[in-house]
């Protein structure tokens, strides 16, 4: 975990807090949270490197629209980050 971007950090607890999300859903969220507009340029290389670190499993929804859900290293990894950050940010 260490070694993403934090938009890429930020793509995977979305990931983790949907239903297996597609692109859109997701570009939603993060548009909702940054206050501006994610282009797809930006979206689908880094969930692509996402699914290339096997953080993240792109499935098929139907032929134009991807899904996306948390392998179970992902999983993992988003909680070793929270364990990691509990140490340092008093919930």
């Amino acid at each position: 975990m260490y070694d993403l971007t934090g938009f890429q950090r930020d793509l995977l607890y979305v990931i983790a807090g949907l239903d297996e999300p597609h692109g859109l859903a997701i570009k939603e969220e993060l548009e909702d949270y940054y206050e501006k507009e994610i282009h797809h340029g930006r979206l689908y290389p880094n969930l692509d490197t996402l699914v290339e670190k096997g953080l993240v499993e792109k499935g098929q929804r139907d032929r134009r629209t991807n899904y996306y859900t948390l392998t179970r290293r992902g999983r993992r990894e988003i909680d070793a980050r929270t364990e990691w950050e509990s140490q340092y940010v008093d919930h």
